[in-house]
């Protein structure tokens, strides 16, 4: 038998609203982690904060670990979106663009890999984050790089190291020194570690000199 389309509509309806919820939970998730560590949070809390009941958070999610993985992939995306916009070779819009994203989501995202141990499934996030920030850096700074497998290893790790998200929670949070000198000290960084990867190997720790 065919549905009437009275009865579509509702079941459309019906749809709409589960997703208008997940989704709802899911930002409650999102505002939760940004105020506080995630241990922390309870699926009482993410209730609470999505005016949602506490099984109807286990119905769409099961447990908070879900939760917590589909509100990290909501994050990646919005990232992923945020970086695309910065230009191979545009080395200041970049790092504009990478404080930017630290100023809203830094925080948190300090204080997750600083309890990484306690994550469970979660902590597996972490490290494909890192993954995708290393591949950014060689898009951003690729014409700079050395050609040399290793040598370019260990300038996009130098790359990691000026540009992470602790580099910036030392001088934003504990040196509280401005946005805009964050970014011009993230920048010197970057080209510091580019300037010493394209010396000659003559000029590498452990050489010799005549």
């Amino acid at each position: 038998m065919k549905s009437t389309p009275r009865r579509t509509y509702a079941m459309g309806a019906r749809a709409d609203g589960m997703a208008a919820t997940r989704d709802r939970i899911v930002q409650a998730m999102l505002r939760l982690a940004l105020e506080q560590a995630y241990e922390d949070i309870t699926l009482a809390a993410i209730a609470e904060a999505a005016g949602v009941s506490h099984q109807t958070v286990l119905n769409h999610f099961e447990s908070k670990e879900k939760v917590g993985a589909t509100a990290a992939e909501v994050l990646s995306r919005q990232t992923e979106t945020n970086r695309d916009q910065a230009k191979a070779g545009d080395h200041a819009g970049a790092i504009a663009i990478l404080v930017g994203e630290y100023e809203r989501f830094g925080d948190a995202g300090a204080r997750w890999a600083a309890t990484s141990e306690r994550l469970g499934s979660l902590a597996a996030m972490l490290d494909e984050a890192r993954a995708k920030h290393q591949a950014w850096l060689e898009r951003i700074f690729s014409s700079r790089l050395p050609k040399a497998p290793e040598s370019r290893r260990r300038a996009i790790h130098a790359l990691h190291a000026a540009t992470d998200v602790y580099t910036w929670k030392l001088l934003r949070r504990d040196l509280r020194l401005s946005r805009a000198e964050v970014e011009r000290i993230m920048l010197d960084l970057a080209d510091g570690v580019l300037a010493r990867s394209t010396r000659r190997p003559s000029t590498q720790p452990g050489s010799r000199h005549r």
